[in-house]
């Protein structure tokens, strides 16, 4: 199988590193020449055998929306898009109604696993129809985790039902890193009692009802910066917690963990920033290499 890569930053370069790891010849696209395979979007178009499958990891919103409608006017009927980036699931409706017209399928994925992806391989949820699935099969076993594929691979539903997965799994997301981050500070602030923050966390890996991805993740923030005096306690949002609220709010689910984690950031923003925030803060840092402020 032989697919089109566009977006080359840090989940997309390796996301490549893996595909061709699994014996998936990948044509890359990016705006820096440096990484990119190819010049352009019509030379990537060129360099796929029809029917073409191109996958997009660029930020989500207008990039992903102008990079989508320049595929439409150089791919052909038959060929596949599948927008791999934490897009909002009603975009997903949107390029539906551009690229149907024209005969070119989409699907729309939901993509977990951030800059440890290229090792542990991406938690996978995708939304389109049964046969565009069974198509694009091969590259989604290539991505996901080893393992049984119901564990790191779901079939969600049609268009959009990716996306609406990966925004729920980040709206809960928020609110273990929430809660994570608040354990640290209380701990962190018996230290007359608590000799051992790190190693708490530490301990509480294997065996107990709290272990988790993120706890690992926390662990190793802790291992390098036990008291996170280097880090800012601010803390930005991507998106998907919010788009989680209106949904919440639209279908009247209570989701109180979850909207006092996201209101809990924007505090963070009025200052420096507690412990707990600087905790969550180190958490994004490490499962998705996103940049944190320094302390002053």
């Amino acid at each position: 199988m032989h697919i089109g890569l566009i977006g080359l930053g840090k989940m997309g370069n390796n996301m490549r590193a893996r595909l061709r790891a699994h014996d998936i010849e990948v044509t890359g696209y990016d705006n820096n020449p440096a990484v990119s395979d190819v010049a352009s979007l019509k030379d990537l178009a060129e360099a796929l055998p029809a029917p073409r499958i191109v996958w997009v990891m660029v930020p989500s919103g207008a990039i992903t929306a102008g990079v989508i409608n320049e595929l439409s006017e150089v791919l052909s009927e038959g060929d596949m898009v599948i927008d791999g980036g934490n897009s909002k699931f009603t975009s997903d409706f949107e390029n539906e109604k551009l690229l149907t017209p024209k005969g070119i399928k989409y699907v729309d994925a939901g993509v977990s696993g951030g800059v440890w992806g290229l090792e542990n391989g991406y938690g996978l949820m995708v939304g389109g129809s049964d046969d565009d699935i069974a198509a694009a099969l091969p590259i989604f076993d290539a991505l996901r985790p080893e393992g049984p594929r119901e564990e790191g691979f779901v079939h969600v539903g049609p268009i959009g039902a990716g996306h609406y997965a990966k925004m729920v799994h980040n709206g809960i997301e928020y609110a273990i890193m929430q809660a994570y981050g608040e354990g640290f500070e209380l701990l962190e602030t018996k230290k007359d009692l608590i000799k051992d923050v790190t190693g708490t966390f530490k301990a509480w890996q294997r065996g107990t009802v709290v272990r988790s991805w993120l706890l690992e993740l926390l662990v190793l923030g802790l291992e390098q910066d036990p008291s996170f005096e280097d880090i800012s306690g601010y803390v930005e949002d991507s998106g998907e917690g919010r788009w989680t609220l209106e949904e919440a709010i639209d279908n009247a689910v209570p989701m109180p963990a979850i909207s006092a984690s996201i209101f809990a950031r924007f505090v963070s923003r009025q200052g420096d920033g507690s412990p707990t925030m600087k905790a969550v803060a180190a958490l994004r840092n490490q499962f998705g290499g996103h940049a944190v402020k320094k302390a002053d």
